[in-house]
């Protein structure tokens, strides 16, 4: 079900509270006597306004006081900051526009704080190209410019940057982040991120990963250091090595969450080999959680994949439905009901649902070899669901491989696990996608005496 968009600050005698919308800020009346009025004015762009406490004293809004917003761009992606001067705090933003600082660029902007006695500003900048610094900025730094069309004033602030925290950055060819749309199987129109390699050819052809969760596409301005990491995709790494990654939002449905994957994944897969720089017979699958999920669902329902890796998947929800999550105890029971898993319904309603959904009861139509990360001490998805995939597709002679790291939590912790998948994962990818010669635990296995010892090393 949607969720309320959230509550901002009582005004100063709780004569007034303000409240969000998607894209605004709300004064409304709690007697209910006064006519609700919306403060800002985002909804015409498509541009999200949610309030900055830049006084850490603060426990009221003031009438009168200075309000400090952050943007979020929905159709570029652009974050920004909106420092307002309004007469009184419920005025719109565009009846005061010489009183308003816009700060934008296309990039991803967090973490502001206030100068206490001064309209100075910090905050912190990055993109998918520029590793996050600290910039400045202060009120009197802006050029107005009056817009005729709009009869208001467009201002532009001016910033400058504080620190290079990452200097090294400059020595280093660094592949590119766009947003890509695309109409899907249901006929929405998406969106996702893609990800080329440094010095891109579109004439030549690309081994492709897909990686995936829900939507991601607020994302597309965040710097993604080549560290290893707890188990997602390691973007940039994987970039820098010759492949395209593509992350494509994904739509979801009651009772369908599988087929609503297929309809987004791979209607956005195959939009990108139309763009002819994509190689069809060298593309990857790789997604943690609800994306190792989805992952090992897709792999039964197409062969467009040639090699897939899904860390921590639910298998079958039949077993998994009654199951507890460990770390807080929670039955599993509500989220496939009514959470993220979104079936709708308890097993004896709809167990056709179940079955649906259920990766573990398609099997037989697996051709794409596969990964498994399972970690015994998971406290979100129980590890035997990846063994019964595992088994499972073992029984039916189909190519599969388990990770399991003893005493690791459903995202790996330990740096050295961390870096252990790594590796592996890139020995998988680059054995399946660019013909590579197989690691030894792929082509042999690990027998039981060297768990832990092999790292993934050799060849």
């Amino acid at each position: 079900a949607p969720n309320a968009y959230g509550f901002v600050k009582w005004v100063e005698n709780d004569k007034y509270v303000l409240i969000y919308d998607r894209y605004d800020l709300w004064k409304v009346d709690p007697t209910g006597k006064e006519k609700s009025i919306c403060i800002t004015n985002g909804r015409n762009d498509k541009i999200q306004y949610r309030y900055v406490t830049v006084d850490n004293d603060e426990k009221f809004i003031k009438e009168g006081q200075e309000m400090t917003y952050q943007t979020f761009n929905e159709a570029t992606k652009t974050f920004g900051y909106s420092n307002l001067l309004a007469g009184i705090v419920y005025t719109r933003t565009v009846n005061n526009p010489s009183k308003r600082i816009i700060i934008l660029k296309q990039n991803k902007m967090s973490s502001l704080i206030k100068a206490k006695q001064k309209q100075q500003f910090v905050f912190q900048m990055e993109s998918y190209t520029e590793p996050a610094n600290l910039y400045s900025s202060t009120a009197v730094d802006t050029v107005s410019v009056y817009n005729v069309d709009e009869d208001a004033f467009d201002i532009e602030a001016r910033y400058r940057q504080l620190i290079n925290l990452n200097p090294q950055q400059s020595n280093y060819l660094w592949g590119s982040a766009e947003l890509f749309k695309w109409k899907a199987y249901t006929g929405k129109l998406t969106e996702g991120i893609l990800y080329k390699p440094e010095n891109f050819d579109s004439t030549k052809k690309y081994p492709m990963i897909v990686y995936f969760y829900e939507r991601n596409n607020q994302t597309l301005h965040q710097y993604i250091a080549p560290a290893p990491t707890p188990s997602r995709l390691n973007i940039s790494y994987f970039v820098s090595n010759g492949y395209v990654v593509f992350v494509p939002d994904i739509w979801y449905t009651t009772g369908h969450p599988g087929k609503n994957a297929y309809d987004y994944i791979v209607s956005g897969t195959r939009a990108l080999i139309k763009k002819g720089f994509i190689d069809s017979t060298r593309i990857g699958l790789q997604g943690q959680s609800w994306g190792g999920y989805q992952t090992a669902f897709l792999i039964t329902q197409t062969n467009l994949y040639k090699a897939a890796w899904a860390g921590a998947p639910v298998a079958n929800m039949f077993s998994a439905y009654g199951g507890i999550r460990w770390e807080s105890g929670v039955n599993r029971q509500f989220q496939y009901e009514h959470s993220q898993s979104r079936i709708g319904a308890t097993i004896w309603e709809k167990p056709n649902l179940y079955i649906e959904n259920s990766p573990l009861f398609h099997i037989p139509k697996i051709k794409t070899p596969l990964v498994i990360m399972a970690n015994d001490a998971d406290g979100a998805v129980p590890w035997y669901q990846g063994i019964e995939m595992f088994t499972a597709m073992r029984r039916l002679n189909k190519p599969v491989w388990m990770l399991n790291y003893n005493n690791e939590a459903h995202n790996l912790v330990e740096r050295k696990n961390r870096k252990d998948i790594q590796i592996r994962e890139q020995q998988f990818f680059d054995w399946q996608l660019k013909g590579e010669k197989p690691a030894k635990w792929l082509s042999e296995g690990i027998p039981a005496i060297m768990k832990g010892r092999d790292l993934g090393l050799k060849k």
